[in-house]
Order: structure tokens, then C-alpha cells, then sequence
């Protein structure tokens, strides 16, 4: 720093040593070492620079220079943007909707309660916070408020003057390739780069295709270049020799796709490369150091700004702007970043700089059209930032007439599309760059945003200037693209139209805005509207071909020349006859091309020109609609009301008649005028736009109920994008809520309706017909219009002419004359109604003036004209009213009558009391008949009495079941099972069939799945070695669900083939179902499906000699029996045993202790077991199919067990009674699951089987054959419980022996069973609770042998050892058992079919019950002392047990009930939450798409290579990855800046979901593309959440892509 300061030139000093270091640091390998060289460069080269820039340590310097000077000392926030972050705009305070506000600064500010919407950005921006000129109210977050006056600091300004020019240079020159000959000639060192560039031109697929055909690398590495192309621009691929590079460079140039451009490859020198990218690191250096304080900042600017003193060179940031397009995307970020926060952030170098930026303007554009990136990346984006400040704005219109050089450089960029006419004709053209150039018209938009207050010449001249080179735009326009109606033949080739509208809307807020900058300055209104009319005289398009001719109707002689839109060329485009239109002057000739406009809409409505294709039906369609029509077709309406209210009116309607080539028809027959004309705009008549909005909504919800949505598109929106609905809904409809579905929707109100017009005449053809057919079968009379304006008040005599009334005339004597084709219903309608509006035109202006002052007399005209035939308008509708084929229209001519004479009041009257008259009628009638029919029945009973005495009551036959029936599930008093013939009908062959052992298969659809919804430790996987122990965290568990429907085996068998070949050839098949696992749609519902559950009838069972063998077979002796089969065969044990005991009972000894041979299955249900055993083992262990695997009992027994825990638990979270509260569908689907599981003894090898069993015993019981037994500690006991009562009648069998259990050794076995694994876990929960603790002593250990075993003593010493009072101990474990014994009584039921209490249909706990329906006792600790015996030396082999809480994770009792997670009400705290997510595999400062896992609450990185990890040996996104993990594969995800859910249930199938967050209206916001503030509905959550606790998440997913109909495969593997 020393030799720098001394060198006669600093700055070149300061340039030879980076130049020299530079090469050192970077490019130094084929890959960056990022850490390495930035630790290099600090240490190099800009650590000296800030000692130089300092004086002394950059820490001290930076100390006292923000102590004299306070900081940065700006109050803009000036954060810039990135591509996908959320910004917020404050409707109520924002100047215009592109100010906006980042995360940080909205959430500090006072918007944050205002009407706000948010919206992510698409990158370029930076925050308006601090801009005084960019809100109303509000303008600094509490971060920003402006403090003390900042000084201007001196930090040696020439040294900093030559070092900045220096620096600026250096990254000009240095990313646009300058002086690198003389780079490389200073070093010896021969190595080249093959450098790759991002282009908007080839997808990702492409380039990586490319990228491995060409340099031979994988598939990972090609996708990690061309993310980082990308992100960044360019990528070096390869690094060699120049020859090796240039070969590299030919290979990637020709394996691109043909028909697409070679990709742009360039090959620098390693030198070049390395100064590049210090170049690239100088720029955030750069903003580091000007953000420390105002004076840097401003020397900066002064550098950048200043002018070049070579005259034929710009200024450096002008050379930066024009280079722009050259450069690849990492350095173009870098300057757009400099720029915004060292120009933008003062005031006068922004003005310096837009002027600058407006001189090179046209150049820019250029460049940009003819460049292929995105604008957001493009220096024109910048434009947004200078042109909507109103000020800067002002002064760029004085001073560099900004209005001329926009519009010049439009026409420049369209020259090419110009015809012989001068007019545009966009046939053939390109749709990349005409969008391109469409772009260009927003900066005009920003420009005219904000009108002026005040006008000085300077702008007045410059403004018109502008001005009149736009009207040169529009004279382009002006009669573009005319059509002619083809006659004869339909048209060959459908005419290019899309462009010509394109440029329409973007024009569409732009004239709007001219409009509102003429209206606010008398001088600069007149004089553009002689420029307008100037220009309208220049156009040459549609000229008259005929001579003029006088036209005579009524007496009156119309002298014009004819034209016919049928026959002559026409176009819809006549911008600037509607911009005069705006200006509301009253040059009444102008009215002619507007006119044709309308005739045009109204023929092509006709179906008249249909031979021209539907080029010109899409026209007119946007002429009409909501995005157009304001400029359009409202426009050419008040053009005509201008016409109307200057021209007599009978001359005005015949030139409607011949305009629409009625007028010779009106002469001799009828027909009838086409549009109504149209008072409720602002200016023509006495009402404001509120007004207009309000009529606009009501007419919309006349057509049905709307969401606010859809009401916000029907409505146009000014330059803000505001339609104004907010403050006119709640005046004209009420909302509706809406339910877990749909949208809030919105209601007119009734008092409302009277101001329906049917020919509303923004409706379509459409929405016409539906209003009538579907919303209004009654009359409607018209509604009572506002009044004129002075200016247009002789609009109304239109009414009361001598031609209208010749025209209603006409219509009507046609109708009443009954000539069919000369008159329809719906001309009738429009003739009432037109009457009906001057009845009551001359109604209000009687009210409001005296008889003599009212010139309006249609009423009078109405009884004379024609009355010297009989034919008044009075007496033809007289004689219509009795027309039966008029009986649709009679309620409307009666009131029309009525409306001639007498008030309409009395009218209403009279209808009421008639249809009160009626209705009373019709109740006595009701009455009358109701009496006879009880007198037929009274009648009846009376003759037939014999019947009636026969029945007896039904009270006093019988008790009812409960009264008779036992209510216990398990042992020996055991009540009989509720027993029914089944009879099925097969959804498939409609056939009915009693399921039966013995005969064909009935089968239920199901579906497996792996599950975590229980699981207590997330992210664990089920071991596939040895699934017989489940674990207690139940961590991954198998679940069968069944949506109830039946079939016969054959008719699925059939019906799956059927699927099977059909849905091969179905396009993305794979995203709805996996065809090689199995699936299928059910039939009738359509859920997703992979097997059958057969269904199999209960035997029933009688329970004899329950006394007697109760009394002999207790619990220790049945543990002997059980342990005894490892030592003998332990039937002959129990029948030697049994036989000394009951020898005089040698008859019922076999009955006691065996039944016969086990029943055989048909080998219908035989298979159909096999095909569902099979799937579950598959799908549970995610293995091969293997039937003959000793583990397919083992699942079939876990899935049972997971499946009852899965439906208790769903029961348990919405709080329903265990018992009478699951659906048809789910009870049957459960009991065919267990009773399939219970089958599994039948068709699996009994050894193995047997083998199981004493495995799982051992966990009980010493069984000296089994090693290795898992502790108590380490197993889910209502798995074991299911395995132990499923599996026990295995033994009794052995290989010469096929025998099993009798009822009441099946009921004593379940018993003891029970009571065993009862007792087991309550040790388990107890040692829980001593784990939990954290007493582990040993003591306690020692005193564990003196345990007593007596429940107090058991609950005492547990409470000393935990500090854990006895009562409250006793109540934990039984909290604690709650849930076993719950699914065990769910178990049992479906077992035996044995009734529950009816205390279990309730909602409370119901221990009692509970233990009742189990035969456990009711203090649940009474199990110790009924067999403190038995349990004593159980108890002693659970003491080594103790040792094991030290280090397995003991787990609390009961089980966490899992959730989704709690989401925050307000959706700006999740967006927050996102705003601050960092991806934890990258550190770039890109933007990602983070998404948050509702199962865990963990946030991703998603559709990221970045974050892809191997799954099964294939590359996955971040979601599929956690998915797997968390959710055993399923996943539900929430998109946070696309405010979307994503369902997942595999690598392949995914879905998108509502998601639960609604705007004030009711709606959810995709893509937060209306961003309304957004709150969460908890009912809408509640559903997501019971959709995946009650595993439908696979069911969702396979029915949504069923009705979306997939057709572009979504690649969901990489979300």
C-alpha cells in the first residue's frame, strides 16, 4: 500500500498488480475451489485496496467514518430483488402497483395492516422503502426512517477519483474480452478454456444431452454444468490445450438438435478466465465499499457519470449499458446490482443517469430484441425504476421528449411490418421478437402513470411533441387488418389477427392515460384534439365508393352515402375515431367508422360471416370483451351517443338503418334495431364510476353466483390494476362462505334486481341466453335509467321520434299478424322493452317538470300514429296480449298496457292479491284432499280389524339382545357372536352370492401401503431381516384400507387383465398407476387399489364346560401346557394331564380340547389369500413377490395390528365413539383384514408358523429354544398381542395330526394370552416412566428383587423411585393402557363378532367398559394380585431389563398422536419463513424454491440439483428424498412461494392440492398470481390433515390425474 501511494500514478500501479495477481488466484484448476480463492483475493488484492482506500486498518477506517458520518446515511432500502422473492404492494398508499416493499421492510411498516397484495418478483427490482415518491402514506419502514443530515466525508477524492475510473475500466474491458492479447503476452503458461453460454433457445434436456455426447461426462456432471449455466451464464466444460478445446468446441456444436441453433461455445485463455471472473468478483467488492458511506457513494457516481474526454467516447456507465447484451449473465447481474445501489440510491445522479439512460434508449431496445435472454436480466428492465417516478418522469419529457423517443423507437422495431398502405400488417411475423417489442410499451405506461398537477410550456410543447409521434403509431392502426365477407367459399387461410389485439391491450391503459394527461389542461385538450382530428383526415382506410343519396323515412330525408360492412372492407381497428371518442368534443361525422365497428359485431353474432373462419369470430369476441372493450367497443358506444346527441334523432336511426342494411327491410317488413344504447358512463350521464362498477357486478351476478375472482375478470381494470369492486360488493351482494370445498361465493341481493336490464349490453351472446333461460323466467320491466348530462340530454327524444315508433310499429303489426319469418319472440322482447324505457323516460320527466315544459310524448305518438288504420303502437300491443304465442311475453304487455293508464303501483297490487287469491285456492284444496285420504284409511282399518288384532306389539315379544346376550369378547364367558347370512352383490356382474368357506370368492378392492402416520420417530426404517417384532415407535407399519366394494374373484380376475392390456397404451399411465406392482382403479369409485381382500365367514362357536374347565385350566397350569410343547407334542401333554382330572368325563374330553378337522377354504378363497398375503408381504418389505416366505404370515399378522392402530387412532383425533361411528365401508374392510390374517394359520407351513409363535412368547415367557429375545422395552405390544392369539392354534398341530382348538380352549388361550400381554406392558409403560426420570440407581436394581408384587406395593416403589406421587403413577398407566386395550377391544370385535357395551358407542373413555368387554378387571392392577403367583418370577425376569433404559430411548405412554404441523394463521409469516431459507447445499445467492414438509415441518430445497440425493441408485429431488424417508414414500408438501400443496406417493406420481389458505373472499391463490392477503382455514387444514391420517393421499393423487387427463408428464422424481 506504501509503494502505491508513493508511485507516481497510483492507479496503474494499483492495475499492474492485479493484473499480476489475478492469474494467480483464479482458474488454476479444471474445477474452482471458491473458498480457497476468495481467501486468496482478500488477502491479495482487496484487503491492500481497502488499506489503500483507508489509510490505515480497514476495520479503524471504517470505524471513523461511520462515526463522523452516521453510515450509508440513505433512508431507500434499495434491496435488490432476486428472481421468485415475495414483494408487497400497498393498495391503499402506493403511488402505482410497481412500488413495492421487500419481506423485511413490509413487515416493519404501517402497510402491513393496510389492503396489500403480494406477489413474487421476477428479479431486477429493488425496494421502494424511503421513496417519498413512491407512497401516498408511509413512505420508511421503522428501519428506515431518516435521521440526522449526513455530511460529505473527504477520503483522499483524487486518490478514490483514479482508483474508481481505474476499477470501472477494468471490469468493462475485462468481461468484454478488451486487451486480452496483452493479458496473455505476459504470461508463458498455454492453457485454454472451452467456455459454454446460456441461451434461451435449448432446454435443460438438451444441453445436458449435449454435454454428455461431447466431453464424455455423466449424467450428474452434465446436469451440475447446466444448472450452473443457467445460474450464471456460462460454464467453463473443459480445460486443456487450444487444440483439445477447439475439438470440444466442434463436438458440442454439432450434437445440438438440428432444427435449433448450435449452442454458443467460446474458447478463452486461462488468463482471460481468470481476470474475468476478479472482474466479477470487483462488483460486489464495490458495493461493499460505496454502501459504507454517502461520500464514497458519490464519488462513484461522479466517476461513472462523468464524460469521456475522448469526444467519440460516452461516459463509463454508458458504455457499461450499451455493452450489456454482450455480456453473459453473471456479469450483467453484477452491473445491474452496481447500478442500483450506488445511481439510484441519489436523487440528482438518478436524474443524471435516466437521462443518460433515455439518450441511449433506442440503441438498448435494439440490443434487447435482437438479444435472447430474458428482460429481468436485461439493462431495459432498469427502465421501471426511473420512468414511474413522477417527477423524474416530468423532467425526462422536458428535457429528452422521453414520450418521442419511446414511440419513435416502437415505430422503429415495426417499420418492417408496414404495408403499401402504411398500415400494419403482422402476417408471417416473429412471435419472440413482437413480444419483444410489446415490451416497450410498458415504459410509455410507467411514463404517463401519474399526470401532472401543474403544466409549464416546456412540457406542454414536448408532451404534444410526443403526442403527435404516438398518433403516428396509431395511424398505423388506424383500418389495419381488414376483412371482407366471403361469399360462396369458405376462406383458404385463416388471417393473422393475434398481433393487431396484442398491441390493442398494450395500448389499451396507455390511451386511457393521454386521455387523462389531455382532460387536466384546457390547452393541451384542444390542441390534441386537432392533432387527432388532423390525423383522422390523413387516414385513407374504407373510403366511400358511392355518390351521396338522399334516404326518406317518416317524412323524413336522410342525405349520406351508403356503405355496406356486407359487402365492403371493414376493420375493427379505428383507434384514434375512439380516442376522439375520449375527448368528448361533438363532431358528429366522426361517428362513421365507430359505427361500422358495431355493425360488424352485431352481423358476425348473426352467423354472417362464417364463411371468413374463426379468425374474425375472435375478433369481435375481444372487441366485446372485458379486456378490450373499454377502448374498444365502449368507445364506439359513446361515439354514437355523441352522433345521437348532435344529429336530429329521426336522421340518427335511419343512418343506424342503413348502416346495418335494415333500412330498405323497414319500408316494406320489419325487423328490429340491434343494440340499445347505453347511458351509464360517466361524463354522459349523472353517475360516477362507482356507479357504473356497481351496475357492472350486479348484471354479472345476474347470470348465476360468482367467486370474487371471477367477478375481478369480469371487470375492466384501470392503469393500477384496480377494478373498484371492494367498495361496491358489500353494497349489492352477500357473501357465502365456503365449506372444506370450493369458493366463497357471492349473492345478489333482491333489492338489487330492480336494476336488471336483460339487454344489458356488455353481455354476450351467452351470457345473454343464460340469464334467460336459466336466471329470469319472469317479466322484467326496465329499470329506471339516470339522466343525461345537459350535453347528451337529447339522446332521449330517440324515444319519442317519428322513426322509432315506425320501427316498434313495424315489429309489432308483424307479431300481431302472425307471419311466420318475418318476426321473432326475441324481437318482441326488445320491442317491450324499448317501450317500457320510454314509458318510463317520460314518466321521470313529468315527475320532474309541469305537462307544458315536457317535450317528450312518446305516450301521445304512441295512440296516434296509424291510428287512422287502427294500428297505434296502443292498439297492437291490445291485441297481443291474447296471442297464444305471445303467452311467454303476456306478463310484459299487460304491464306495458297497464303502464299507459294507470300507475304501476296499483298494477303490482292487483298481482299480488291475485296470486294470493291462488295460492289460498290451493291450500283448501290440499286441506280437502288430505280428509278423504284419512277418511280411505279409517275406512280400511275398519274392515279389515282382524289383521290389526292379530300383530302382536313387538314391545312385549321379546327383550332386546343386550338383555340377553353376553358382552364379552374374550374367555369363558365369551357372549355369542352376531352371526348373519352374508349376501353380496358383485359391483361387476350384479350377481348375488352368500359368502361361504366352501364356495366362490367374494372379494373386497384394498390397497397396501407402507405408512408412517404413527410413527414416534421420523425418518426410521423398518428392518426387512426380521419383521416379527414391530417396534414401539412404530416406525414404518403396513396399512390395509379398503373402499368396501365386492366382486367375485373371477369377475376381478377378468376386470384386472381387462386394465391390464388397456392401460399399457394410455399416455403417462405410470403417474396414475403402477401396472407391474399390481394397481388398479376400483370399478364403481374409482380409489386406487394393488389387491383383494377375500372375504371369509365366521364359525360359530359354543362355549360348554366353562365352570369346570376354568377351574382346572388357570393361568400357571396353561403356561406349563404352552411351554411344555417344546419338550413333548403337546396335545398328548394336555390330553394325559386333562384325562386325570376329568376321567368320568372321557365323552367331552375331545370336545374340550379339540374340535374337528379344521375347515377347508375353496380353492377360490385359497388363491385370492395367497394373491393378498403375498402383496402385503411385498409391499411391507418392499421385497420380490415369494408366497413360500416364512415372513408372509408375520405381515399379514403386522397389518392387521397397524391397521386397527391406524383406525383408532383416526377415531381417537376426531373424537368418535370406538364402537357405531366408522363407516360401512371401513368396519367391513376391517373385519375382512382380520379375518384374512387369521386364515394365514391355514395356509402357511404350521412349523413355521409354530416357530413364530414361541419367538414371540419368549417375550413373555422363558422359552429355553429361543435366543436373542428383544426386551420388553424394544416391541409394540399390540402387534405381539395380535401375533400371539392369531398364531396359538398352530399348536395344535403336528405333522400327523390336522386338529384345532375347540371354542373353549380358543377362549381360555385368548384370555391368558391377554392377560399376559396386559400385565407386559404395563411393565413397559411403567419402566417408561422410571426411564423418563432419569432415577437410575443401584438401589433400585437391588431392591428390584424385594419387589413386591401387589399392586400398591408395585405403584409405591415405582412413585419412590420417579418422584411420582402413587395416585398419580396409577393414573398414568392407565392413560397409558388406554389406547392398547382400545384397538384390542377393536381386534376382539372383529374376531369373534361379539357386540360391544353400549358405553363403548359413546364418546368418553369408558375404562370400565373396556375392561369389562375383555374380561380384564376394572382396576387393571388387580391382574398382580390375582396372580402374584404366576407373575413373581415374570417380574424377576424383567429386572435385567432395567439396564436397558440407559441406552435404548425409552418411549412416554401414551403414544404422541401425530399431526401435520401447526401452520401460522397469517401467510406472510410462512413467506417470511421462506425469505430467510438458505439452501444447505449451496451457498449461492440464488433464489430457491423452498417447500415445506407438512408431516415434519422441515424445509427443502426443491427442483434443485443442488439438494438431488441417490434414491435406489437414481438421482431424486429434495421432497422425493425426505418423502422417502418421512413418510415411508408418501409425502405432503407445502410450495411456499406458489402457495400450493404437493401430494406424493412415489419417485413417479405426484399431484397438486388446494392449499389451505383463503383470501377475505373465500378463494385460494396459486401461485399467489392475485396475491390477497392470504389466512389459513382451519377446516380446510382439518380435511388435508384427515386425507393423510386416513392414507388417501395415493387415492388423491390416482383420482386427480385420473380427471386432469394427463398429457405432458411432470417429472415429479426431481421435486
Amino acid at each position: 500500500t506504501r509503494l502505491w501511494r508513493q508511485a507516481p500514478d497510483c492507479a496503474a500501479a494499483i492495475l499492474r498488480h492485479v493484473v499480476e495477481q489475478g492469474p494467480q488466484i483464479y482458474c488454476l484448476a479444471a474445477e474452482p475451489k471458491t473458498q480457497e480463492e476468495e481467501q486468496e483475493v482478500q488477502q491479495r488484492i482487496l484487503h491492500p485496496l481497502e488499506w489503500f482506500l483507508f489509510g490505515e486498518e480497514p476495520e479503524a477506517g471504517l470505524g471513523k467514518l461511520q462515526q463522523g458520518s452516521g453510515g450509508s446515511g440513505s433512508q431507500l432500502c434499495g434491496r435488490v430483488f432476486k428472481e421468485g422473492e415475495t414483494v408487497y404492494s400497498c393498495r391503499d398508499c402506493a403511488i402505482d402497483p410497481t412500488c413495492v416493499l421487500c419481506m423485511d421492510c413490509f413487515q416493519s411498516s404501517v402497510h402491513k395492516g393496510h389492503r396489500y397484495k403480494m406477489h413474487a418478483s421476477s428479479g431486477g427490482g429493488f425496494c421502494d422503502c424511503g421513496d417519498v415518491e413512491a407512497w401516498k402514506t408511509g413512505p420508511c419502514c421503522s428501519q428506515h426512517d431518516p435521521g440526522a443530515s449526513v455530511a460529505m466525508e473527504t477520503v483522499s477524492p483524487y486518490s478514490l477519483h483514479s482508483l474508481y475510473v481505474e476499477l470501472i475500466y477494468r471490469i468493462m474491458n475485462l468481461i468484454k474480452h478488451c486487451g486480452y492479447l496483452m493479458l496473455i503476452s505476459r504470461v508463458k503458461d498455454n492453457t485454454y478454456y472451452c467456455v459454454l453460454y446460456n441461451d434461451e433457445h435449448h432446454s435443460y434436456e438438451q444441453v445436458i444431452h449435449t454435454l454428455c455426447r461431447s466431453i464424455n461426462c455423466t449424467q450428474t456432471e452434465a446436469q451440475a454444468h447446466t444448472a450452473l449455466i443457467d445460474r450464471e451464464g456460462r460454464r467453463a466444460v473443459k480445460r486443456g490445450t487450444l487444440r483439445s478445446c477447439q475439438q470440444t468446441k466442434e463436438l458440442i456444436k454439432v450434437s445440438g438438435h438440428i432444427s435449433l441453433q448450435p449452442l454458443r461455445v467460446e474458447i478463452l485463455h486461462s488468463v482471460v478466465m481468470a481476470h474475468q471472473s476478479f472482474a466479477q468478483r470487483l462488483g460486489p467488492w464495490f458495493q461493499q465499499i460505496i454502501g459504507y458511506s454517502v461520500g464514497l457513494r458519490q464519488i462513484f457516481c461522479q466517476v461513472a457519470l462523468e464524460p469521456s474526454p475522448d469526444p467519440n467516447q460516452t461516459s463509463l456507465i454508458s458504455r457499461l449499458m450499451l455493452h450489456d447484451a454482450r455480456l453473459y449473465k453473471g456479469a450483467r447481474k453484477v452491473v445491474h446490482e452496481l447500478i442500483f445501489c450506488s445511481l439510484l440510491m441519489e436523487t440528482e445522479y438518478k436524474r443524471q443517469f435516466a437521462i443518460e439512460f433515455t439518450k441511449h434508449y433506442k440503441q438498448l431496445q435494439k440490443d434487447f430484441i435482437s438479444d435472447d435472454h430474458e428482460r429481468n436480466i436485461s439493462i431495459t428492465a432498469i427502465s421501471v425504476q426511473i420512468f414511474t417516478v413522477p417527477t423524474l418522469a416530468r423532467q425526462l419529457i422536458e428535457e429528452v421528449n422521453v414520450i418521442k423517443v419511446i414511440t419513435d423507437t416502437v415505430m422503429e422495431m415495426l417499420w418492417e411490418h408496414l404495408d403499401a398502405n402504411h398500415r400494419f400488417h403482422f402476417q408471417g411475423y416473429n412471435s419472440d421478437k413482437f413480444f419483444r417489442v410489446q415490451v416497450i410499451f410498458h415504459d410509455l405506461r410507467y411514463i404517463l402513470i401519474s399526470k401532472p398537477t401543474t403544466w409549464t410550456e416546456e412540457l406542454r410543447t414536448q408532451f404534444l411533441e410526443g403526442f403527435s409521434a404516438f398518433l403516428g403509431l396509431l395511424n398505423c392502426m388506424q383500418g389495419m387488418e381488414e376483412v371482407k365477407r366471403q361469399f360462396g367459399q369458405h376462406v383458404e387461410v385463416e388471417p393473422e389477427w393475434e398481433a393487431g389485439f396484442s398491441i390493442q391491450m398494450q395500448l389499451r391503459h396507455i390511451l386511457a392515460m393521454f386521455q387523462d394527461w389531455c382532460s387536466s389542461d384546457d390547452k393541451v385538450l384542444l390542441q390534441a384534439f386537432k392533432e387527432c382530428h388532423r390525423a383522422l383526415m390523413r387516414c385513407t382506410n374504407q373510403p366511400f365508393r358511392g355518390e351521396a343519396n338522399d334516404f326518406y323515412m317518416c317524412k323524413h330525408i336522410l342525405h349520406t352515402r351508403p356503405y355496406k360492412v356486407s359487402q365492403e372492407p371493414v376493420s375493427i381497428h379505428v383507434p384514434i375515431s375512439r380516442l376522439l371518442a375520449g375527448e368528448n368534443l361533438d363532431f358528429t361525422y366522426l361517428v362513421e367508422h365507430p359505427l361500422r365497428c358495431v355493425v360488424l359485431a352485431a352481423q358476425v353474432s348473426a352467423e354472417m360471416w362464417r364463411r371468413n373462419g374463426l379468425s374474425l369470430v375472435s375478433q369481435v369476441y375481444y372487441y366485446q370483451d372485458v379486456k378490450c372493450r373499454d377502448e374498444m367497443y365502449d368507445k364506439d358506444v359513446m361515439m354514437l351517443q355523441i352522433a345521437a346527441s348532435k344529429m336530429d334523432p329521426d336522421l340518427f336511426l335511419i343512418l343506424i338503418l342503413l348502416r346495418f342494411e335494415l333500412f330498405e327491410i323497414f319500408n316494406g317488413s320489419c325487423s328490429s334495431k340491434d343494440k340499445v344504447r347505453e347511458r351509464y358512463v360517466p361524463g354522459i350521464s349523472d353517475v360516477t364510476r362507482e356507479d357504473v362498477t356497481m351496475r357492472e357486478v350486479i348484471h354479472l351476478l345476474c347470470i348465476e353466483p360468482m367467486a370474487h375472482s371471477s367477478l375481478v375478470k369480469g371487470l375492466p381494470e384501470n392503469e393500477s390494476h384496480e377494478t373498484g369492486l371492494e367498495t361496491v360488493i358489500p353494497k349489492v351482494a352477500t357473501f357465502r362462505k365456503p365449506g372444506v370445498s370450493g369458493h366463497g361465493m357471492y349473492e345478489v341481493k333482491k333489492e338489487c334486481l330492480q336494476e336488471f336490464n336483460p339487454f344489458f349490453y356488455h353481455y354476450s351472446k351467452s351470457q345473454h341466453s343464460k340469464v334467460f333461460n336459466h336466471t329470469f323466467t319472469f317479466y322484467t320491466p326496465p329499470p329506471v335509467p339516470p339522466p343525461f348530462c345537459p350535453l347528451f340530454s337529447s339522446i332521449v327524444h330517440l324515444l319519442s321520434c317519428d322513426v322509432f315508433i315506425h320501427i316498434l310499429r313495424r315489429v309489432l303489426q308483424r307479431a300481431v299478424e302472425d307471419r311466420n319469418g318475418l318476426w321473432t319472440e326475441a324481437m318482441i322482447q326488445r320491442a317491450l322493452h324499448l317501450t317500457g324505457q320510454a314509458l318510463l323516460e317520460e314518466k321521470t320527466q313529468l315527475e320532474a317538470a309541469s305537462v307544458e315544459e315536457v317535450t317528450f310524448n312518446f305516450s301521445l305518438k304512441a295512440r296516434k300514429t296509424g291510428s287512422e288504420y287502427g294500428k297505434t303502437l296502443f292498439h297492437l300491443l291490445s291485441k297481443m296480449k291474447s296471442l297464444d304465442s305471445l303467452e311467454a311475453q303476456k306478463d310484459m304487455i299487460l304491464w306495458t298496457l297497464q303502464y299507459f293508464i294507470f300507475p304501476l303501483k296499483s298494477v303490482q297490487d292487483k298481482e299480488k292479491a291475485e296470486r294470493k287469491r291462488k295460492a289460498e285456492a290451493a291450500k283448501l284444496h290440499r286441506q280437502k284432499i288430505m280428509a278423504q285420504m284419512s277418511a280411505m284409511q279409517k275406512n280400511f282399518i275398519k274392515t279389515h280389524k282382524m289383521l290389526y288384532e292379530n300383530v302382536p306389539e313387538s314391545a312385549a315379544l321379546s327383550s332386546p339382545a343386550s338383555d340377553i346376550t353376553s358382552r364379552v369378547a374374550v374367555g369363558p364367558q365369551q357372549g355369542a357372536g352376531v352371526l348373519e347370512r352374508e349376501v353380496l352383490t358383485c359391483i361387476l356382474c350384479q350377481e348375488e352370492q352368500e359368502v361361504q368357506t366352501r364356495g366362490l370368492a367374494m372379494v373386497l378392492t384394498a390397497c397396501v401401503q407402507r405408512s408412517t402416520v404413527l410413527t414416534q420417530s421420523r425418518g426410521k426404517t423398518l428392518s426387512t431381516e426380521d419383521p416379527l417384532f414391530m417396534p414401539p415407535d412404530l416406525a414404518v407399519g403396513t396399512h390395509t384400507g379398503s373402499c368396501g366394494h365386492v366382486m367375485h374373484a373371477p369377475c376381478w380376475q377378468k376386470y384386472f387383465e381387462a386394465v391390464q392390456n388397456t392401460t399399457r397404451n394410455r399416455l403417462h399411465t405410470e403417474l396414475i398407476i403402477d401396472l407391474e406392482n399390481g394397481e388398479y382403479m376400483c370399478p364403481l369409485c374409482k380409489s386406487l387399489c394393488n389387491t383383494v381382500v377375500p372375504l371369509i365367514p365366521l364359525e360359530p362357536a359354543a362355549i360348554n364346560y366353562a365352570e369346570l374347565v376354568g377351574e382346572l385350566l388357570t393361568l400357571p397350569r396353561w403356561i406349563q401346557i404352552i411351554l411344555a410343547h417344546d419338550k413333548v407334542y403337546f396335545f398328548f401333554f394336555f390330553l394325559n394331564w386333562l384325562s386325570l382330572v376329568l376321567l368320568c368325563y372321557l365323552k367331552a374330553l375331545c370336545v374340550i380340547s379339540f374340535s374337528p378337522l379344521r375347515p377347508k377354504y375353496s380353492s377360490s378363497i385359497a388363491e385370492m389369500l395367497v394373491v393378498c398375503a403375498t402383496t402385503v408381504h411385498r409391499v411391507g418389505l418392499q421385497v420380490a413377490p415369494n408366497e413360500q416366505c416364512p415372513q408372509v404370515p408375520v405381515m399379514a399378522w403386522n397389518t392387521c395390528a397397524y391397521t386397527i392402530q391406524a383406525t383408532e387412532n383416526m377415531l381417537e383425533e376426531e373424537q368418535k365413539p370406538l364402537f357405531g361411528s366408522l363407516q360401512n365401508r371401513q368396519l367391513a374392510g376391517l373385519k375382512a383384514v382380520v379375518q384374512f390374517s387369521a386364515a394365514q394359520r391355514h395356509r402357511s407351513s404350521q412349523a413355521v408358523v409354530q416357530k413364530h409363535f414361541a419367538g414371540m412368547l419368549a417375550v413373555l415367557l422363558p422359552v429355553p429354544t429361543v435366543e436373542d429375545t428383544p426386551s420388553i422395552l424394544e416391541i409394540d405390544f399390540f402387534h405381539l398381542l395380535v401375533g400371539l392369539v392369531l398364531s396359538i392354534p398352530a399348536l395344535y398341530q403336528e405333522k400327523a395330526v390336522d386338529l384345532q382348538p375347540s371354542a373353549i380352549s380358543t377362549a381360555y388361550n385368548h384370555l391368558h394370552l391377554l392377560h399376559l400381554v396386559t400385565v407386559g406392558h404395563m411393565v413397559q409403560i411403567l419402566l417408561s416412566l422410571q426411564g423418563h426420570a432419569h432415577t437410575h440407581t443401584q438401589s433400585y436394581h437391588a431392591t428390584i428383587h424385594e419387589l413386591a408384587v401387589d399392586q400398591n406395593s408395585l405403584v409405591s416403589y415405582i412413585s419412590l423411585r420417579t418422584a411420582i406421587s402413587g395416585s398419580t403413577l396409577a393414573e398414568s398407566v392407565r392413560r397409558g393402557m388406554l389406547p392398547f386395550l382400545r384397538c384390542a377391544a377393536l381386534f376382539f370385535n372383529c374376531l369373534t363378532a361379539v357386540a360391544p357395551p353400549e358405553e363403548l358407542s359413546s364418546t368418553a373413555g369408558h375404562m370400565e367398559a373396556l375392561c369389562s368387554y375383555l374380561a380384564l378387571p376394572s382396576n387393571i392392577f388387580q391382574l398382580f394380585q390375582d396372580h402374584q403367583d404366576t407373575f413373581a418370577p415374570l417380574l424377576q425376569r424383567y429386572k435385567e431389563l432395567y439396564k436397558h433404559i440407559y441406552y435404548i430411548t425409552v418411549l412416554r405412554y401414551p403414544r404422541k398422536r401425530n399431526r401435520l404441523i401447526d401452520l401460522p394463521e397469517d401467510y406472510s409469516v410462512l413467506l417470511n419463513q421462506a425469505s430467510h431459507f438458505k439452501c444447505p447445499k449451496s451457498s449461492d445467492e440464488e433464489r430457491k424454491h423452498p417447500t415445506l414438509c407438512l408431516v415434519c415441518g422441515t424445509m427443502l430445497c426443491s427442483q434443485s440439483t443442488c439438494c438431488q440425493k441417490k434414491l435406489e441408485g437414481q438421482e431424486v429431488g429434495a421432497c422425493t428424498a425426505h418423502a422417502a424417508t418421512c413418510g415411508a414414500g408418501v409425502g405432503v408438501f407445502l410450495r411456499v412461494r406458489e402457495c400450493e400443496i404437493v401430494l406424493m406417493a412415489s419417485k413417479t406420481r405426484g399431484s397438486t392440492y388446494p392449499a389451505p389458505y383463503l383470501d377475505d373472499y373465500g378463494e385460494t391463490d396459486p401461485q399467489l398470481g392475485r396475491g390477497n392477503p392470504l389466512h389459513l382455514c382451519p377446516e380446510r387444514y382439518r380435511k388435508l390433515h384427515q386425507l393423510w391420517q386416513q392414507h388417501c393421499v395415493l387415492e388423491e393423487i390416482a383420482r386427480s390425474l385420473e380427471v386432469l387427463n394427463v398429457m405432458f408428464a411432470f417429472d415429479w422424481q426431481m421435486l
